[in-house]
């Protein structure tokens, strides 16, 4: 593994510790060169309660590419809509320890305005 991965790792591992002393419900973001998944688990951890990802058909039909900032735009939306579904308004964002610009931005900006708060 990469030092570069392994500073990502170590710093996700850091805002998950500080998240599950706080018990909230978690947003958390996964990206790839080619696609970016979100996903919210209950606050031990254990449980998925709703994902979103560009890989999804839905998704797929809205853009073309899987990789850019308008993909990301609409996983935040449709995140965002699972969640209300489930009930849920307010989570912690665990961003993976990836820098909080681009893609994760404009993924976390989206979701925001569906209606989830951070």
């Amino acid at each position: 593994m990469s030092a570069k991965n392994l500073a990502r790792l170590r710093r996700a591992r850091q805002t998950r510790l500080k998240i599950k002393e706080v018990g909230a419900v978690r947003l958390t973001v996964h990206r790839t060169n080619a696609h970016i998944y979100a996903q919210i688990t209950s606050p031990e951890g254990s449980k998925v309660l709703a994902t979103a990802s560009s890989v999804e058909k839905e998704v797929r039909a809205e853009v073309k590419n899987g990789g850019n900032k308008k993909a990301a735009e609409a996983v935040g939306k449709r995140i965002a809509a699972k969640a209300k579904d489930k009930g849920i308004s307010a989570v912690a964002f665990d961003r993976g320890g990836y820098r909080y610009h681009g893609r994760v931005k404009a993924l976390a900006d989206a979701a925001r305005a569906g209606g989830l708060k951070f």
